[in-house]
């Protein structure tokens, strides 16, 4: 891509809507996981006996491996929601802010073209 490209993307609105959406997803999706991971290790350090109760009277599965799974799980899921947006609406506004500095690019080189032969 040349200067021209980045400069009207720079400058380009949608370019600055895809960042501003990307950045709020990305934060909370990262406060989420922190929650979830300071919640778990907090449990463990106040409250470890919490972890080592059966989930049932004849079970030796304990609700920490229940938990510690669903944190696992929780990443997971946490994981795909960004995919699945960054791979729809992101890479579409992404695609329109290219579209549409080639256009720029393209319509300033003819006019250059269009200057220069005459």
């Amino acid at each position: 891509m040349s200067k021209q490209h980045y400069d009207h993307i720079r400058n380009n609105e949608k370019f600055h809507d895809l960042v501003a959406q990307q950045s709020k997803l990305s934060w909370t999706l990262a406060v989420l996981i922190l929650i979830v991971y300071y919640s778990f290790i907090l449990i463990i350090a106040f409250s470890p006996d919490l972890f080592g109760i059966p989930i049932s009277n004849d079970s030796t599965v304990t609700w920490g491996i229940i938990i510690g799974l669903g944190v696992i799980f929780f990443t997971f899921i946490i994981t795909g929601i960004y995919v699945h947006k960054a791979n729809t609406s992101f890479d579409h506004l992404l695609q329109d802010v290219i579209d549409a500095s080639n256009e720029h690019v393209n319509s300033q080189d003819a006019k250059t073209n269009s200057h220069g032969e005459s």
